[in-house]
């Protein structure tokens, strides 16, 4: 079966556009455009860094505004990436161009994933991600310029998710954005849109299975590593998985990126709700998504439920779509064009 001419110019568009942000080209391995290629005095920089978080390495990228002065004092912004994302993309051109408007930013791999510690690999707990997202507010509270007392929080996708929990409880976030927020709870749980209920038990006795495995033998099952051609991309079923691996697989891939987690993760993630006490969110919110995002309701879900604050915008980025959010340059510049405002208003 031949690719329709509508998924075949989706999946040529964004190879072009992704063609000079090739990792292997980047001294960071940065693949999003306009990334960073060298640091130069009175721009924004990045800095790569590396801390201790319960006894595993954490890899992290810090990025510095124009004209940084370690002895003055900025506002800071941590974002969290996205479920099987890492630093180098998504994540770092929104804390690159968030830098670009005055704030020191961090994005940092969650552990047991990217280049972080962590075994077995692809550990994919939420415990662990809504902890990542608290060290990295550690880490940033305590680097030099950054104002304590003005630390924003960014989630992108399943990061937004696990933003929704960390907020609830860390009040060192002054203010809290999402964008094209994935609930990994609900999806592991139900499937996307809803779509797997009817085998909720046998995915748990599966998850169940390869735990069990693990602990007898130390075999490792995972689950949603794929390597698809154009062909059986275009054929998936939602707009967020077929514009998902095209994304991650071919136009803007990086080699510590996948979607592969160890099956029995499930076991976590299916009882994990990303909505539940949204009212303890007293901070200012803002979720933002795509018009045509066919993930849309799970943010539509979450903001309806946050009732604890006053200070609340659901954002629509019209016409856009979940994975287009992550890179089309007039979707970005509409997203940034809240951010920066939202976060200048309230951090």
């Amino acid at each position: 079966m031949k690719l329709t001419a509508i998924h075949a110019l989706l999946i040529t568009a964004i190879s072009v556009s992704a063609q000079a942000a090739d990792y292997k080209q980047n001294p960071f391995t940065l693949v999003y455009d306009g990334a960073i290629t060298q640091n130069v005095a009175g721009k924004v920089n990045i800095h790569p860094v590396k801390y201790d978080l319960h006894g595993l390495q954490i890899a992290a990228n810090v990025y510095t505004p124009a004209h940084y002065d370690p002895a003055k004092k900025y506002p800071a912004i941590v974002i969290a990436h996205p479920n099987g994302g890492v630093k180098e993309q998504v994540a770092g051109l929104y804390a690159q161009r968030l830098a670009e408007h005055g704030y020191i930013t961090i994005t940092a791999d969650a552990a047991y994933q990217g280049a972080s510690g962590g075994m077995p690999r692809s550990v994919d707990i939420p415990a662990n991600r809504i902890e990542d997202i608290h060290g990295m507010a550690d880490y940033l509270s305590r680097y030099p310029g950054v104002d304590a007392e003005r630390i924003g929080l960014l989630g992108i996708c399943g990061g937004g998710g696990y933003s929704l929990k960390a907020a609830q409880t860390d009040k060192r976030f002054k203010a809290l954005a999402t964008l094209s927020m994935f609930d990994s709870g609900r999806v592991r749980r139900n499937g996307y849109q809803d779509s797997q209920l009817a085998t909720v038990q046998d995915r748990l006795r599966a998850a169940t299975e390869a735990r069990s495995k693990e602990a007898s033998s130390g075999e490792v099952t995972y689950s949603g590593d794929a390597n698809l051609t154009d062909e059986q991309i275009a054929k998936l079923p939602f707009d967020l998985y077929r514009q998902g691996y095209a994304y991650y697989w071919k136009t803007h891939a990086h080699p510590n990126s996948t979607f592969r987690y160890t099956t029995s993760s499930l076991l976590e993630l299916m009882r994990f709700d990303a909505q539940s006490n949204m009212e303890l969110i007293n901070q200012p919110l803002l979720m933002m998504a795509g018009s045509k995002a066919d993930s849309l309701y799970m943010t539509q879900s979450a903001f309806s439920k946050a009732s604890g604050t006053t200070n609340k915008r659901l954002y629509l980025i019209e016409g856009a779509t979940h994975i287009e959010t992550y890179w089309v340059p007039r979707y970005v510049d509409e997203a940034m064009s809240q951010l920066d405002p939202f976060f200048d208003q309230n951090i």
